[in-house]
């Protein structure tokens, strides 16, 4: 993670966009979306977020593995008057496991790495079963010139079942995408909001040496006992006012968390 924030340890703050033109809940202008995905970008700038990650979380229900046009064109819109609106690091995510799209649009756009879903192993997921997309993704990487872009990749992802990967454990799919050439690893809970079990990010550290962020579930409370466990940590729902990620961003919870997070960072330098 240092590599794309500069700092041993990062936060992450989400900005969900709202639900873009064409999904079933959109009914906004893209400018109204990217109004309000600049506001929020610039909140969480104000009170010292290392990274954004920008993601079509309202686009419910997903779409697999594929968008359209209009959602490549809106995130790029999103993702370019952020940029221009913010100097922090950028991620991109495209749901569902959108990788390709979300990797072009992170390279049109000057972006620092993609979340990528499905990198290794299947499952099955709301949308269906999800396949392995490594070997894909990162042909795609390379022939469009976006090696600068990382891929920080959901192993045992949260919303999915793993029963047909039941014989694979954490520790062994962590490995496997640090083999097939993933750059950061990202432990969930298993929903959106669900705290991330300890256990699970010990399991990572076993099978690989990448770094790992924390997916889901992160907030004032929990933030002490994970420090020491992960370099990165990705916040939504509990930043959201009542701690719902449908919500927007609460200045004062987005605040608390980043006070939280500077206390522990100072405790780390001594």
């Amino acid at each position: 993670m240092d590599s794309i924030t500069g700092k041993p340890k990062s936060l992450i703050g989400m900005v969900h966009l709202a639900a873009l033109p064409g999904t079933p809940r959109g009914t906004l202008s893209v400018a109204d979306i990217v109004a309000a995905a600049v506001a929020e970008a610039r909140l969480l700038a104000r009170h010292g977020y290392d990274a954004i990650l920008v993601e079509n979380m309202h686009d419910a229900p997903y779409l697999k593995r594929q968008v359209g046009p209009e959602i490549v064109a809106a995130m790029t819109a999103a993702c370019l008057a952020i940029r221009e609106a913010v100097a922090l690091p950028l991620g991109v995510q495209i749901l569902a496991g959108a990788n390709r799209e979300a990797l072009a649009v992170a390279h049109a756009v000057g972006a620092q790495f993609i979340r990528a879903e499905g990198f290794v192993f299947a499952h099955v997921a709301d949308e269906g079963l999800i396949e392995s997309d490594a070997g894909e993704l990162l042909r795609y990487r390379r022939a469009i010139g976006a090696t600068g872009v990382l891929i920080a990749a959901d192993i045992k992802k949260k919303h999915s079942s793993h029963a047909i990967t039941a014989d694979v454990d954490l520790a062994e799919t962590a490995h496997a995408a640090e083999f097939f050439g993933a750059d950061v690893l990202i432990v969930t809970g298993t929903a959106t909001g669900k705290e991330t079990d300890p256990a699970d990010l010990k399991a990572c550290a076993a099978g690989s040496s990448l770094s790992r962020m924390v997916g889901s579930g992160v907030d004032v409370n929990n933030l002490p006992k994970l420090w020491a466990l992960a370099d990165g940590f990705v916040v939504g729902s509990s930043i959201k006012i009542g701690g719902d990620w449908r919500n927007a961003i609460d200045e004062s919870r987005a605040k608390g968390l980043a006070d939280v997070f500077a206390e522990l960072s100072r405790g780390d330098r001594g």
